[in-house]
């Protein structure tokens, strides 16, 4: 049967990702192809080091971005930096450190949890605590975790993890861009995120950062593949047990060695580069603000409405919003509204929160005045045909109010 060519439906993306993509990420991606070794080639992988750097808040070397989605840096760095047997902590305060909890587990970890109810968030002194008593070789601690919307302090956990000489672990994949973040004055050793959230692009390339002590480690397993081997070079009696994540390769490929590990995915390449480039030009602490005022007003609308914003607000993600579904609404055929209705969507969320809770973000190329107002037009339409009681143009009137106006 024939088959059309590929004619998405227009969406408002306002979940807690993907969103849509910044239209300039989309025109750098359809930039022609050259060979991955061409001099032009290897200066865009140079600056795209460069500007992460400047995105990370690092002055670490090792700075580039991983072939894959942000699932895939995660995988490169736990299985780059931890070995069988090693014992890594996970604090758990939502779904996605149940993620790290997994990919550890697979690593062959000895993985130790400590949990917290999902929409709070854990207090420095709770896990020092736990690194007292477990003695990690590493601690995995997710920033921000899309499924509860909250942001997890890092700020003092750094000086605890040098003190007790643990690595210091953290996926930003939902909060870098959109949030405070500094790898270098927090004391981070690994980092990794994503593009499809406050980066503004489409997910399939992890950027990812490693300070030095982090490269120390990674090196001390490098063994390089027996086809591109030369005399002399690393071959570990206990290497990495990944080849297409191996950070030690990888590093070798970005690099001024060049030592090819793979052929680099020079599409998604052009697009992580230019959504760097896009938040440099715009500065760090101006994107976070833009986030923050966004997503501030996004928040006043939701209350307007009459809705109930789940979790601890005093940590809040900038970027992504929970609420409550109220009584005697569907949680997904008002999602499906918005979405066959007006073309907006949603997010559910997962485990204790599924069905109760909604996701809505305001991150990226979708943190603007526009998308705010649109959205909470919409809502109250939608909750309006599902039976609630709503004064007419208060979720609009308080993001308004909150816009100063």
């Amino acid at each position: 049967m024939p088959v059309e060519p590929i004619n998405p439906p227009a969406r408002l993306l306002m979940g807690p990702g993907p969103i849509n993509a910044d239209p300039r990420v989309l025109r750098a991606m359809s930039a022609q192809l050259v060979g991955q070794y061409d001099p032009v080639m290897t200066g865009y992988m140079n600056e795209t080091m460069e500007l992460y750097r400047g995105v990370f808040r690092t002055s670490n070397e090792a700075t580039l971005v991983v072939d894959g989605t942000s699932r895939a840096g995660i995988e490169a760095a736990f299985v780059s930096l931890v070995k069988p047997g090693d014992v890594v902590l996970i604090p758990i305060f939502g779904r996605f450190g149940h993620l790290l909890r997994e990919i550890a587990e697979r690593c062959q970890a000895d993985v130790r949890v400590i949990e917290r109810e999902w929409g709070t968030v854990f207090t420095p002194a709770e896990i020092e605590a736990a690194i007292v008593e477990h003695k990690p070789v590493l601690l995995g601690v997710v920033h921000g975790d899309t499924s509860t919307t909250l942001a997890q302090p890092l700020d003092e956990i750094g000086p605890i993890c040098e003190k007790h000489g643990v690595l210091f672990y953290s996926d930003v994949t939902a909060s870098l861009a959109g949030n405070t973040f500094e790898t270098d004055a927090w004391g981070l050793d690994a980092v990794t995120s994503g593009l499809q959230k406050c980066l503004a692009g489409p997910s399939g390339s992890a950027p990812i950062t490693l300070s030095p002590r982090a490269v120390d480690v990674v090196n001390s397993r490098k063994s390089i593949e027996a086809g591109i081997r030369s005399d002399g070079d690393a071959v570990s009696e206990h290497p990495i047990r990944s080849n297409y994540f191996d950070l030690s390769q990888i590093l070798d490929y970005w690099g001024p060695k060049r030592l090819n590990h793979h052929t680099e995915a020079t599409s998604m390449l052009y697009g992580a580069r230019e959504c760097a480039r896009i938040l440099m030009e715009e500065g760090i602490p101006q994107a976070v603000e833009r986030h923050r005022f966004h997503g501030t007003a996004m928040a006043a609308g939701l209350a307007g409405l009459g809705l109930e914003l789940f979790g601890d607000q005093s940590v809040r993600m900038n970027n992504v919003i929970g609420v409550f579904v109220p009584s005697g609404i569907d949680p997904d055929g008002g999602r499906t509204t918005m979405l066959t209705d007006y073309g907006i969507e949603i997010g559910t969320s997962f485990g204790p929160l599924a069905g109760k809770v909604w996701r809505i973000g305001t991150m990226g190329y979708n943190a603007r005045r526009d998308t705010v107002l649109t959205t909470l037009a919409a809502l109250e339409q939608m909750l309006r045909r599902g039976g609630m009681t709503i004064t007419a143009g208060s979720g609009v009137g308080a993001a308004l109010e909150s816009y100063g106006e």
